[in-house]
């Protein structure tokens, strides 16, 4: 069993920055794809980021180039640091976990069905 706990959301203004954590307990196996994904209010939930196992990562087109996904091992955290943040990036943002991630980053976040572990969430509002 795997539990995720995020924190670091809140509310800033727009161009401001955010660093999302999600802490991971339980064990998690060698070739595993963990990710952020958001959901805006009646919207569906959207892929944000991705991390492989082995490294590499994968963004959605919206938040290429502000957002960035980074893992500590020692630590058994997954990061989000969120830079140039516009209004429409407002949502609930989770971190989930694949645990036996045989395809790469992109048909995650494409399809977060496949995730088998979810955080509770962690809420980022940002204001014009």
């Amino acid at each position: 069993q795997v539990q995720l706990v995020e924190s670091g959301g809140g509310s800033v203004q727009s161009g401001g920055s955010l660093r999302l954590s999600c802490a991971v307990f339980g064990y998690t196996y060698s070739n595993y794809c963990m990710a952020w994904f958001r959901q805006a209010p009646e919207k569906g939930r959207e892929g944000v980021a991705s991390i492989h196992s082995d490294g590499s990562t994968t963004y959605a087109d919206s938040v290429k180039g502000r957002f960035t996904i980074s893992q500590d091992n020692a630590k058994n955290t997954l990061y989000l640091q969120m830079n140039s943040l516009k209004p429409e990036d407002t949502a609930m943002y989770y971190c989930a976990v694949n645990n036996n991630a045989g395809l790469r980053g992109l048909y995650y976040l494409k399809n977060p069905d496949q995730m088998d572990y979810w955080g509770a969430g962690t809420s980022v509002t940002i204001s014009s």
